[in-house]
């Protein structure tokens, strides 16, 4: 993990929820940098990353499966830093401080009416009834010493829980979801009210902290940057040509995939709104070939990502030395290679040009890895790409 900036920071502990990067995109929402990190990460690292709070994610496992994933007890015990566990984060926290999480007799799904008992920080402000989103198996039964009950459902006793002496709060239901209606005044409550946090973290003013990076990492290099026409690689290179102009070489693969004109609107904005002097190579005849008579999707994503590395291989061998290769992967495409749960099962393999062999021996830059895709729009703004491209819908090369 790396940060761009010295702001303070939240982690979130993934404990395989389908919503926990949503959770991470939550509190980012809310002005406070945070970042999605393995449950299982080294207390030692936690310690050196010096985070403001942690958050526990929900998963789909039972805490007395054999095999589910734990974290190091001493986050809870020892760290002294604000929790918040959320549906098996708050079952973890349950088990690893010494209460009893029975198993799947209280199941529940769907929506769910949280009646608040009593007062505390989380839900300062809300209503003491409101509808939140469940969905759990097990459920804390008796919570550990030190901790209250906060929270009920009908079908939970226990749907929330504090121990404000430690700053450790847990709920059973999911604040990340549009379906928990105070949702985000809770994780507001929990970084603002809880953790003490600023809040003084925009990805707007992220651009020159990004571009003082790429110059001390390229130094008097050159960069070869492949685009594709998607928002990633162009937000990319309007970036890494603010940072070290003419020294970028930018290459737009056009796949004769994209719409009708699509191709000759981003020429324009790189070259004409941005000042970028691409190199716009039409290897249309080529992709459609390799796709010739092709109806298996994965197999058309791996075609296209053999020939888009063979036609950007060609063109970037034409430049001589070349130290650095620019790609523009996204926080997501970290977040899935880094999963305590491995990475994902397909690898999108036409993603800008993830496939490129080693051959190549260049250093890499990917000056977007620490930033969802909403966020990459807003910096694509800052930067000055102009809206119409930052804003279409996107169109897989696949399609």
């Amino acid at each position: 993990m790396s940060t761009p900036h010295e702001h303070e920071k939240v982690l979130v502990l993934d404990f395989g929820s389908q919503t926990s990067q949503l959770i991470a995109r939550r509190v980012r929402d809310l002005s406070v940098y945070c970042e999605l990190v393995p449950c299982n990460i080294a207390y030692d690292k936690v310690l050196e990353e010096r985070p403001k709070g942690l958050i526990l994610s929900g998963g789909p496992d039972s805490v007395y499966r054999e095999g589910a994933p734990e974290m190091d007890p001493r986050l809870a015990t020892s760290l002294g830093v604000p929790i918040l566990g959320i549906c098996y984060g708050m079952q973890l926290m349950g088990k690893v401080l010494g209460g009893r999480v029975a198993g799947g007799e209280g199941r529940e799904f769907g929506r769910a009416d949280l009646q608040v008992i009593g007062e505390t920080p989380l839900f300062k402000g809300l209503p003491p009834k409101q509808q939140v989103w469940m969905s759990h198996g097990d459920a804390v039964e008796e919570p550990p010493g030190g901790f209250v009950v906060t929270g009920r459902t009908e079908k939970t006793p226990c749907a929330a829980m504090a121990d404000p002496h430690r700053g450790f709060y847990a709920i059973q239901f999911h604040p990340e979801v549009a379906h928990t209606i105070f949702g985000r005044d809770i994780l507001r409550n929990f970084l603002f009210e809880i953790c003490r946090c600023r809040g003084d973290w925009q990805v707007t003013s992220l651009a020159e902290e990004l571009i003082s990076r790429i110059r001390e990492q390229v130094g008097r290099g050159q960069v070869v940057l492949g685009i594709s026409g998607g928002v990633d690689s162009t937000v990319a290179a309007a970036l890494i040509h603010r940072a070290i102009g003419e020294r970028l070489h930018p290459i737009f693969v056009d796949t004769g995939l994209l719409r009708k004109g699509e191709g000759d609107q981003v020429e324009r904005a790189l070259k004409q709104d941005l000042g970028i002097p691409v190199t716009r190579v039409d290897a249309t005849e080529e992709f459609l070939a390799a796709l010739l008579g092709v109806e298996e999707p994965e197999e058309k994503r791996r075609r296209i990502g053999r020939v888009f590395v063979e036609v950007f291989q060609r063109e970037a061998s034409r430049l001589g030395k070349v130290d650095f290769l620019a790609q523009g992967t996204l926080y997501p495409d970290v977040i899935e290679s880094t999963s305590f749960s491995g990475p994902s099962a397909v690898i999108k393999t036409h993603h800008n040009v993830g496939g490129l062999p080693s051959s190549m021996r260049l250093k890499l830059v990917e000056p977007l890895r620490e930033l969802f895709k909403d966020e990459v729009r807003r910096l694509g703004a800052a930067l000055g790409v102009p809206s119409g491209l930052l804003g279409r819908h996107p169109f897989p090369g696949p399609g």
